[in-house]
């Protein structure tokens, strides 16, 4: 089972995929994949680790989603945008590079008998980004969405905290 949750920052979309994935496993899986970037980054992870539910086993993994995900599990994978930010770090903003890796990886994630709760941010629905890197971005995060969205059992969009469900 796939699910995909998506909104704009702030939505409630980490909220509602971990209530998800406790009502789906007494111990779910919490794969986070942010990179500590600066001091305001190392906050907001530690935000985050402070208010979710002990219940989660906390995994990392920065690009290598498969390999840290286990058949049988419900995994909760936070998030998408902070994922596709390694790669396209990475890779130089290689837009093309960066989609065939996040495409072959979500095909490895997919094909593992486990449910995978998929967060990520609608970026393209905020301001129109300022540089060809943000905008590269954008298409890159866009597209990816499509992607994962395409092979969900499950779509969500959270707006204002509320869920409206896509399918």
């Amino acid at each position: 089972m796939l699910y995909f949750i998506t909104g704009g920052e702030r939505s409630g979309k980490s909220t509602y995929g971990e209530k998800l994935a406790l009502s789906l496993s007494k111990s779910p899986v919490y794969l986070a994949t942010s990179r500590i970037w600066d001091a305001n980054f190392k906050q907001r992870i530690e935000y985050h680790r402070n208010t979710r539910s002990e219940a989660f086993i906390n995994r990392e993994e920065e690009k290598n989603l498969a390999t840290a995900i286990f058949e049988d599990e419900v995994v909760l994978i936070d998030c998408v945008t902070l994922w596709l930010t390694n790669y396209f770090s990475d890779l130089n903003s290689n837009l093309e590079a960066c989609l065939a890796l996040a495409k072959a990886e979500i095909d490895k994630v997919v094909s593992i008998n486990a449910t995978v709760i998929f967060i990520s941010n609608e970026i393209g629905m905020g301001m129109h980004a300022s540089t060809p890197e943000g905008r590269k971005f954008t298409e890159l995060q866009g597209w990816v969405n499509q992607y994962i969205a395409e092979k969900a059992t499950k779509a969500t969009v959270l707006i204002s905290g509320l869920p409206l469900h896509l399918k």
